[in-house]
């Protein structure tokens, strides 16, 4: 989302001559970067981590991997590419996702609070069953819209973005498997229509009974799941910290959708009142015995173990918004980075080291890149901030600084030029080719720089609507923090494990919210 600051307000139900997946065959090949870049832009992101000595020795781990056993691992990448439109696609969804052994309702997926209690719909107990139709309603119009291809195209400027994750949205499952899990999607358009437990649970209660096997079938064939509970969360505008799930972040554009249309309709049903006359729902029966409600007891208390550790802050910043930033010449979600950069800062007295989303939809089948927000610039920024003899100027231009290096990164990372993927290919050709895993992914700056998955702070700028969501830290003592940015407001929500004491998310959010003063502060008095 950084790099386009608009998303279809007016355009989503609009019959359009463009179809939703027109452009993908057209769409440019995912590229190798250069192995020389992606090595520069490494060593120059685990700077903030590292002493003389440390740094030193990461270098000369790093020109030893390009000169020798790096480049032939790259040449085997670039030969990849050659057969391939997206050399990453199969490997990211693998890695990232199919052979994680971690449960997905919690470690993987997304949540975030409807934004229909904005305006509409404030929290009111009793009323799931008449809003639960409508969002019901509206999710089937969003599914017509795909299987029929008028869902507008994502564009930055006049160039599509590719829209293949939009069929992954309805009549897709994920299937437990031993050592890696597959994807099941069933959704096609009206054009082709021709054409986490555990594994073993499954694979039991499958042979307790095949007619289990049918149920299970029926639920992987629909369209999505709609579950409703007993208990209404008791949000304001001002406070989400209590939250309802969402899945993936094509949802928000779904979210969107639905949002829109319950405010057209000032969330009321307006069709016909007629009562059709449709298959009443059908409960599915298993046969199971007590090693499945053993099995199904204890996956229960695991999550709700989960969840009872997972702190979650999630507040509205209403002092400015975009509209200020802008005005300062200062992009707002570089903005929101930099603040939390200094926040961590401050929490910590030291550099966090961190992932933010950026998109490299511009590709066939692209998905996205890691752009290290805490950069070298950053944290010079961070320290002259921290440092009472530091003057207002010199602040602002560090400031400033910091601002240009991280604009640059999103925009290489967008455009395929990132390095942290680059990486991940070369470990995962050497694991294929069957060669020791090379010294560089085991120098201990690599994982303390956020290397395989070590980020403390796992950041996403969510868009530019009402609609917010977040997801667990990526490690123990790290944060989760995803945003979403308005005109006049930032919203934000921060999770943390209660379990750490290291870690507070209510107060990572607070330090945030003071940074954002300190930084528009610091502009209006180097004006002065």
């Amino acid at each position: 989302f950084f790099y386009f600051d608009y998303i279809m307000e007016n355009q989503l139900a609009k019959s359009i001559e463009e179809r939703t997946f027109q452009y993908q065959d057209s769409l440019p090949s995912l590229p190798v970067p250069s192995l020389e870049e992606s090595l520069k832009k490494y060593l120059e992101s685990v700077k903030p981590f590292a002493n003389e000595e440390e740094y030193k020795k990461t270098e000369e781990i790093v020109q030893k991997f390009q000169n020798g056993v790096g480049e032939k691992l790259h040449q085997k990448l670039l030969e990849r590419a050659k057969g391939k439109r997206n050399w990453l696609e199969e490997w990211w969804l693998n890695v990232a996702y199919l052979d994680v052994r971690i449960p997905s309702q919690l470690y993987v997926n997304f949540v975030g609070p409807s934004p229909h209690f904005e305006h509409y719909w404030p929290p009111r107990e009793g009323t799931q069953l008449e809003r639960g139709s409508i969002i019901l309603w509206h999710n089937l119009n969003y599914w017509q819209l795909l299987r029929r291809e008028k869902l507008p195209v994502h564009k930055s400027g006049n160039t599509p973005l590719d829209m293949n994750q939009f069929r992954m949205l309805f009549s897709t499952c994920k299937i437990p498997g031993i050592a890696r899990d597959s994807i099941m999607n069933y959704f096609r358009t009206v054009r082709l229509c021709s054409s986490s437990s555990s594994p073993w649970a499954r694979e039991y209660l499958i042979g307790l009974d095949p007619e289990n096997l049918t149920l299970l079938e029926k639920i992987q064939t629909s369209l999505f799941v709609y579950s409703m509970e007993d208990i209404s969360p008791h949000v304001t505008p001002e406070d989400s910290s209590q939250h309802a799930p969402y899945d993936a972040m094509v949802m928000v554009n779904i979210a969107h959708y639905v949002d829109e249309r319950i405010l057209e309709t000032e969330g009321r049903w307006k069709g016909s009142e007629k009562i059709r006359d449709i298959p009443l729902p059908e409960e599915l029966v298993f046969t199971v015995d007590e090693k499945i409600l053993s099995d199904i007891y204890q996956a229960k208390a695991q999550h709700l173990k989960g969840a009872s550790d997972l702190q979650i802050a999630a507040y509205t910043f209403t002092s400015f918004g975009k509209k200020l930033t802008k005005k300062e010449a200062l992009h707002p979600d570089t903005f929101i980075q930099l603040a939390l950069q200094l926040a961590y800062y401050r929490l910590h007295g030291r550099p966090g080291c961190c992932y933010e989303t950026a998109m490299t939809r511009y590709f066939y089948h692209g998905r996205t890149e890691t752009a290290r927000s805490c950069t070298v610039e950053a944290v010079k920024w961070c320290q002259t901030m921290q440092d009472p003899s530091t003057s207002l100027l010199e602040r602002q231009q560090k400031m400033l600084q910091a601002f240009a290096k991280h604009n640059k990164m999103m925009k290489d990372c967008s455009n395929g030029k990132g390095f942290d993927r680059h990486l991940l290919g070369l470990l995962l050709v050497a694991k294929e080719e069957g060669l020791p895993v090379p010294e560089l992914f085991e120098d201990p700056l690599f994982s303390r720089s956020g290397g395989g998955g070590n980020f403390v702070l796992s950041t996403s700028l969510v868009g530019y609507l009402r609609i917010q969501g977040v997801v667990v830290p990526m490690v123990h003592h790290g944060y989760g923090f995803f945003y979403h940015i308005r005109d006049d407001r930032f919203v934000v929500a921060c999770s943390a494990w209660r379990s750490c004491p290291e870690t507070d998310s209510e107060k990572l959010v607070q330090m945030t919210f003071l940074a954002f003063h300190d930084m528009i502060q610091l502009m209006n008095t180097a004006h002065l």
